[in-house]
Order: C-alpha cells, then structure tokens, then sequence
C-alpha cells in the first residue's frame, strides 16, 4: 500500500501540473458562470439553468480531463523510458498501474468538489438563505464522479497497448455507447432474430453503462437536482456497487496486458 501511494501521489502531482488540466478547469467555471448570466434571462428559473448548465459542465470537462490525461498514464512513463527505472525498484507492475489509476481518481475528486463547490457557491449569491439546492448537488456531483472514474478505467486500459491517438478514440467511442448501449437490447427485440437478441443482451452486460450514472431509473440526475426530485438511495448504492465491480474488473485487465508487455 505504501508504493500504491506512492505512485498515486507522484501521478496526483504530475497532473496538477498538466496545462491541460487548468485549461479544462477554467473553461468548466468559464461555463458556470456563463450559467449565471443565462438564468437572469429566466424569470423564476435561475436556479433550475444555474443546476443544469453547472453539472452538465461539471460532467462534460470531467470527462475530458478523465480521457485525455488518462490515456497518457502509462504511455508517457513507456515513451520518457522512466518505466524502466520505476520497475527496477522493488514496485510490481501491478501496484504501478493500481497507483496510476488512484492517482487519477483523486485528480478528478478534487476537480469535482472544486466545481460542486464553486456551483454551491453561485447558487447561495442568488438566495443566501437557502441552503437545500446546494444539497441536492451532492449525490448528482457523487454519481458524475462515479462515471468519470468508469471513464477513468477504461482510458487506463487502452493506455497499457495502444498510443494516445488511438487511445482516446477507442475511449471516446465506448463513452458513446455507454450512453445508448440500452437501445442496443431494443434493437435486438425489433429484429426478432434469437441470435441477435443474444448478442445484443450479451454486448448489454459486457460493455460500459455509463447511462446508470447519468439516468439510473431512467430519471436524468442533472434534471433531478436541477427540478428539486430526489435521487433514491437505493439506486446511488446499486450504482456504487456497480462502479466498483467494473472499475475493479478493468483495472484487473489493464494489470494482465502491462504484466505482459516486455519493456527489453
């Protein structure tokens, strides 16, 4: 756990460095305080855009920052050649691509407080006194976290074999998917073909749902802090769990293709 931590604080200090990184984050608070200017032009509903506009930038830059740092986690220590001094000390592969992807997550939960944060703030400008909006964004800040650390995996998995190129295109296009792959089960049931049907249903299970961080329950999580509706508990565990088991698997896969690659 020691050289986990290790790896994963280095890599939190390396990004905090990255241009990038302050870029996407100032074009994120760029957009919330657009929102602001934006809600003036609703009367009564300021704090609805304010909500919506907020998050939706909290999520789209995130998942930025989740892709185009995390496909250069292991490509940049493969291409600079410090990967072979890394595992020449005693750091087993696999707790090196465990702290890389720790190191990630916590950039991307400092990001995301740091927003959540900043959006609290311009809604208590607009009504001091009142604190609930402010609340309801911690469980849709909570989820859209949970989403980038999925985003986060998978960007790790492609960063193991592939260039960074590719890498983003292969994590942009199952981003993609992750948010229709449910219509894929519709598909297979319009075909009324069985070997479609279990296909689709098996490529259902197998590839990312990045819809159930965003529309657990078919019920939008942006739209549901932003209309004051609650967002059961119930449903934030059941996407907990399943963050975590896919996490953990594509973590496990990006462990296997690095255990395997021969640096010599």
């Amino acid at each position: 756990m020691v050289r986990i931590a290790a790896v994963a604080g280095n890599t939190f200090r390396e990004n905090i460095r990255d241009k990038v990184l302050y870029n996407l984050i100032l074009f994120a608070l760029i957009m919330i305080l657009s929102s602001m200017a934006l809600g003036q032009l609703t009367l009564g509903h300021e704090q609805k855009v304010i909500v919506d506009l907020g998050l939706s930038a909290t999520s789209i830059f995130g998942t930025l920052i989740a892709v185009f740092i995390g496909i250069g986690l292991v490509y940049k220590e493969i291409e600079r050649r410090t990967v072979y001094a890394l595992l020449a000390k005693p750091l087993h592969r696999w707790e090196f691509i465990v702290g890389k992807y720790f190191g990630l997550l916590l950039t991307l939960s400092v990001n995301v407080l740091l927003m959540t944060a900043f959006l609290g703030l311009t809604l208590l400008y607009h009504r001091p006194s009142d604190i609930s909006p402010v609340i309801r964004l911690l469980p849709a800040a909570y989820l859209i976290f949970l989403s980038l650390a999925l985003t986060t995996a998978i960007a790790l998995v492609f960063s193991t074999f592939s260039s960074p190129a590719l890498s983003a295109l292969f994590t942009l296009f199952l981003w993609v998917i992750g948010h229709f792959n449910a219509d894929l089960v519709s598909f297979g049931q319009l075909t009324k073909s069985p070997v479609v049907q279990w296909i689709t249903k098996a490529l259902y299970f197998i590839l990312p749902n990045i819809a159930n961080f965003t529309a657990p329950d078919s019920r939008n999580v942006i739209q549901s802090a932003a209309y004051y509706l609650p967002i059961p508990p119930a449903t934030v565990a059941w996407v907990t769990l399943y963050a975590l088991l896919y996490c953990t698997a594509l973590v496990s896969v990006a462990v296997a293709i690095f255990s395997r690659r021969d640096f010599k």
